[in-house]
């Protein structure tokens, strides 16, 4: 038995023994996976802290219209991965989304302009054809857009011409498209424009159907390709549709891409017109947006003989048109076009289509009075190209091809590059335009 004991006592001695040299390994070993551990969590915290201001540097640099990746990575990716129109209904979507850029800058004195009387806060304005359907209007306001033009929208519901009917001429930084006016309708349109309105909407002075002070809301009115050729009822049933929810109704009846729209422009169909539309407009009541009723634009073709202008001017002297827009898409194909795409039907558009614009604007200020204000669009995509515009004695201009290349960005560039050559020459737009109306407008001899 006292063996046994020294035997039992020897064992608890070595495991005491071994216990005492295991300890501080097991110390070391606990210690180090806790050193390990909070590494680990060191490293975690570093990494997410990185990639959550990575992320929102990356959201305040795409949120900035301005910034070089929409104009040299996005919208070149956009248009060559994608058909024409497909690509051009994507960007539509994400602007209606909430989720497209926005213009950060405040615009420029210099840039003010007027129109009847109305201030915006710049000049330059998206031409019909982007939003067809009025899905995306506070986007493309967002972009700094003074106005922004919508439709064509015609009383019925139809889904123009045949695919594939859009096509780019990157050689020739222009585009062909032969649409036919495709459009959801009136119905469809007339609901966006009814959601937008504040629930507790209070009628102002001045209050405008774009519901965002110094801009303005106007809507192209397009005729369906199955009505009669002559009748205007298509554009009196818009303007007596559309008349409550917009600053301005475009007449258009210059599109080549709808049969015998542009015969409209001859004397006799054309004072009918006229006369049809300015009753209907006449005959509604002011705006509960804007208490006032809409003023109508003509949009004419820049394909005019000089004669057929000045029958046009005519008219408009002794209508009751507010403006003219000038011009729509050309179906001439100047030599200079070197793209493949040009032999394509449809109507012309972009830095080709400019010399010819401005040639009818300028042939058209000086057969209408200062009083009746001039749109200028076609291949404008700089600051010069918008003065060249204000120079020929158009009161705003209008942007689309450009647009459609360069991407979110053209507004801001222009109104930058309009602003830098308005201060070279001590001047503002107003002062521009002011002196070339007075200059090169119609007088009574």
């Amino acid at each position: 038995m006292a063996a046994m004991h020294l035997r039992t006592t020897g064992f608890h001695h070595v495991l005491q023994k071994q216990a005492a040299h295991r300890s501080p390994v097991f110390a070391r070993k606990l210690t180090t996976a806790s050193s390990s551990s909070s590494q680990s969590s060191a490293r975690t915290a570093i990494y997410a802290t990185v990639f959550a201001a990575s992320v929102g540097l990356f959201g305040v640099y795409y949120y900035d219209a301005r910034s070089a990746i929409h104009r040299y990575v996005l919208t070149p990716v956009l248009r060559r991965t994608f058909d024409a129109e497909t690509g051009h209904k994507i960007a539509v979507k994400v602007l209606r989304s909430g989720l497209g850029p926005r213009d950060p800058v405040q615009d420029d004195e210099r840039l003010r302009s007027e129109f009847w009387g109305r201030e915006l806060s710049n000049p330059v304005g998206l031409a019909a054809g982007f939003d067809k359907d009025g899905e995306a209007i506070d986007g493309i306001l967002d972009l700094g857009f003074s106005w922004v033009e919508i439709g064509s929208v015609t009383p019925k519901p139809q889904p123009g011409n045949p695919k594939p009917r859009v096509f780019h001429l990157p050689d020739d930084a222009a585009l062909i498209n032969r649409y036919g006016f495709p459009s959801q309708g009136a119905t469809s349109m007339i609901s966006r424009l009814r959601a937008r309105i504040p629930k507790f909407h209070e009628t102002k002075d001045d209050t405008t159907a774009a519901l965002k002070p110094g801009s303005v809301l106007a809507i192209n009115l397009g005729k369906n390709k199955s009505s009669p050729v002559e009748s205007p009822e298509d554009f009196v049933t818009g303007v007596k549709t559309f008349g409550p929810y917009a600053d301005v109704l475009v007449v258009n009846v210059s599109s080549p891409n709808t049969p015998g729209l542009r015969g409209l422009q001859n004397r006799e169909l054309l004072e009918d017109l006229l006369t049809s539309v300015t009753k209907a407009r006449d005959e509604l009541e002011p705006s509960p947006i804007t208490a006032r009723r809409p003023r109508l634009v003509l949009k004419i073709a820049p394909d005019l003989e000089e004669s057929q202008i000045i029958d046009i001017a005519d008219l408009i002297r002794k209508s009751k048109i507010d403006g003219v827009i000038v011009s729509n898409t050309t179906i001439s194909r100047p030599a200079s076009l070197m793209d493949p795409n040009k032999s394509e039907m449809g109507g012309l558009s972009g830095a080709p289509l400019k010399p010819r614009a401005l040639q009818v604007l300028k042939t058209l200020r000086a057969h209408v009075p200062a009083s009746i204000p001039l749109i200028g669009c076609g291949g404008i995509s700089t600051g010069a190209d918008a003065l060249d515009y204000a120079r020929a004695g158009a009161s705003l201009v209008q942007v689309y091809t450009g647009f459609g290349y360069d991407g979110v960005g053209t507004c801001r560039r222009i109104k930058d590059e309009l602003e830098a050559l308005l201060r070279a020459e001590n001047t503002t737009w107003k002062a521009v335009v002011d002196e070339s109306v007075r200059k090169l407008s119609w007088t009574e001899s």
